[in-house]
């Protein structure tokens, strides 16, 4: 599942990401986002976690909803999303752990980008916890399969980790040698559902339709996945499902 990253390199389609204010303003003027044509839950817990770069404020909208429609949303605690993929997982496993015994129930992963990564293995080391993972825009068929402005970014945040971390240089790489490399690669237990636009600007599509997953495609762009009026109709559906 995890592999190196394609030789050809991908420019995306960086501009194409500036309509994430128009999804915004699509979504709150729909009844969508007012509930009427969904599925409402039953006080299912979610654990929402934010993509490279990204903090859990970035999916406030998608928090807010959920606990309007019915679901007991829970943040990550992640504040800027480009620490080491280990020790992401590490702090989420402690998160996630704390959401099942207050509620009492196994908790559905939704994530946005790299968060949908981290979920991804999260899900394979505790399955026990995990009803489902859902991956917003997420390269699960291959970690680093992003545009060339992306991997720049990645390379930045590689380097201040090195500098905190010097004795992890794979850091950042799917070379790391952690467990969540290992555990990304390992089939999960828990069903995963990736949903992917074919405008992605940040992640190669295809790279976000991996084996042994459901796939639903929308359209849209990357950044704005975390409120596009499509994903939150594809999400309640299947959250609803028992």
């Amino acid at each position: 599942m995890v592999e190196l990253p394609p030789p050809v390199r991908w420019w995306g389609h960086p501009l194409g990401e500036a309509r994430v204010h128009l999804e915004l303003a699509h979504l709150l003027l729909s009844a969508t986002w007012r509930g009427d044509d969904v599925p409402h839950g039953d006080g299912a817990p979610v654990l929402l976690v934010p993509g490279f770069l990204a903090g859990d404020l970035t999916l406030t909208a998608l928090h807010e909803w959920l606990r309007r429609i019915g679901y007991r949303s829970y943040r990550s605690g992640i504040t800027w999303n480009v620490d080491c993929s280990e020790a992401a997982v590490r702090r989420l496993d402690r998160r996630l752990a704390a959401v099942a015994d207050r509620t009492g129930a196994p908790v559905s992963l939704v994530g946005h980008s790299r968060g949908g990564l981290l979920a991804r293995a999260l899900a394979a080391r505790r399955p026990e916890l995990v009803r489902r993972v859902v991956a917003l825009g997420s390269p699960l068929g291959a970690q680093l399969d992003a545009s060339v402005l992306t991997l720049a970014a990645v390379s930045g945040a590689r380097l201040a980790q090195n500098l905190v971390r010097p004795h992890r240089p794979h850091c950042l790489t799917v070379r790391c040698p952690c467990p969540f490399g290992a555990d990304l690669a390992r089939p999960a237990t828990p069903p995963v559902v990736a949903i992917w636009s074919r405008q992605d600007g940040i992640v190669r599509p295809s790279a976000c339709r991996p084996e042994g997953a459901e796939s639903r495609e929308v359209t849209g762009s990357h950044i704005g996945l975390g409120h596009n009026v499509q994903v939150y109709r594809h999400l309640a559906e299947v959250l609803a499902r028992d």
